[in-house]
């Protein structure tokens, strides 16, 4: 008997498209849609409850509370594409931030005060990737042994005074002064086109490998919507004061570490380690080596993390590296949409689940939300990210992913 192809795919059902659709979106093929409409959900519930949600004021505002676990969230994500978890996170950019100001009040450069606070979360790092991947400890018992530690080295290093102010205008002006309007409008001109060559060059480069170009649609869309972010972004925070420089930090590191990720062989040795680590071995990957590098970048995003974070507050203090950077940072990257179990995920995702945590927090604040409604908000969204996380993970496996 005879089949014929083209009929059967016209007589196809509309249940049976909206199916596909629907595998599609469960299984991850839209892995940031789900929190970005989340995300303008939040928007409107707090716009509707306090009309000065979004203003150009709170939104720079924003901006400049989200920057700091914004950046430790980037790098928890780098750890749980391994598959693994890093509880130190928070305390890595106390350290950072602290080593940053005692050298900053002894008189030393702040520029190299700035690097010698991150080199020390590259160091930190190292030391925990080498005791989880050589000697084969759990990064879970090693990063909360590195929690503790590290906390007490942040005494050791402030003393008891509690507080060390920063008082050099160089440091503080990370998280105190804005780009001038011309400049950021210049910012979004070059990231446009940048964006443009990007998805020329890989159409091109599909079809030199024989593969089938991505649809027009999809990529019209995909640069419309980000022009539309990225203008009306930039329009709001000119209206204040203009873009904050601690919000362009921390998107030059996505934007970088998204790069690493997405278009280098290192970055794709990381989702095959994640996905599968013996296999990742079999194909000829250096496992070992991409494990304790993904422990040291984390720990250098932590350090430049605190580093942001200690110019925003003029001090670093014992207080810092708390609970609550830490549990912001990780939700940052699990709401994002990154999994528990490794191998899937974008940088562009702690970018996402830090606009929502800090959305959350802000909104709270503007209601004089008590802290333990505020906690248990971000509690649900956390548990409803990682059932989430489980569901498409079981959906991918049924389909082949």
């Amino acid at each position: 008997m005879t089949v014929n192809i083209g009929q059967a795919k016209q007589t196809q059902t509309p249940a049976a498209r909206s199916t596909s659709v629907f595998d599609r979106l469960i299984g991850g093929e839209f892995q940031q849609l789900p929190v970005f409409l989340s995300l303008v959900l939040i928007w409107i519930v707090f716009e509707i409850l306090n009309n000065s949600f979004l203003t150009s004021r709170n939104l720079s505002n924003l901006v400049l509370q989200m920057a700091e676990y914004g950046l430790l969230g980037v790098g928890e994500t780098l750890i749980l594409l391994l598959g693994e978890i890093d509880l130190s996170i928070a305390a890595v950019s106390a350290i950072g931030g602290a080593i940053l100001a005692v050298l900053a009040g002894n008189g030393v450069n702040p520029y190299v005060a700035i690097i010698a606070g991150a080199l020390s979360g590259t160091v930190l790092g190292l030391f925990q990737g080498f005791w989880v991947t050589v000697l084969r400890v759990p990064s879970f018992i090693v990063t909360l042994a590195g929690s503790l530690a590290f906390l007490g080295l942040l005494f050791v290093l402030i003393g008891q005074e509690g507080t060390v102010p920063i008082m050099n205008n160089t440091i503080n002006a990370i998280a105190g002064n804005y780009l001038p309007d011309w400049l950021s409008w210049v910012l979004v001109a070059v990231a446009l086109l940048l964006m443009v060559w990007a998805a020329v060059r890989d159409r091109a480069k599909r079809q030199k490998l024989g593969l089938p170009p991505k649809s027009a649609a999809s990529t019209w869309t995909k640069l419309i919507l980000s022009a539309a972010v990225m203008i009306g972004a930039t329009v709001l925070l000119n209206a204040y004061q203009g873009v904050p420089i601690a919000g362009l930090v921390l998107i030059v590191f996505v934007v970088l570490l998204a790069w690493i990720c997405q278009s280098t062989a290192f970055g794709r040795h990381i989702y095959a380690v994640g996905g599968n680590a013996e296999a990742a071995r079999r194909a000829g990957i250096n496992v070992k080596g991409v494990r304790i590098m993904v422990f040291t970048l984390a720990g250098t995003m932590a350090a430049i993390g605190g580093i942001v974070g200690a110019s925003r507050l003029g001090a670093a203090s014992t207080a810092s590296g708390g609970s609550d950077l830490l549990m912001d940072s990780i939700a940052a990257a699990v709401i994002g949409g990154t999994s528990l179990f490794g191998g899937y995920g974008s940088v562009w995702n702690a970018l996402l689940g830090a606009l929502v945590i800090g959305s959350i927090e802000n909104g709270m604040a503007l209601l004089n939300a008590p802290t333990s409604t505020k906690y248990l908000v971000e509690g649900a969204i956390l548990l409803l990210a990682v059932t989430f996380d489980t569901f498409t993970r079981m959906r991918r496996k049924q389909l082949g992913r």
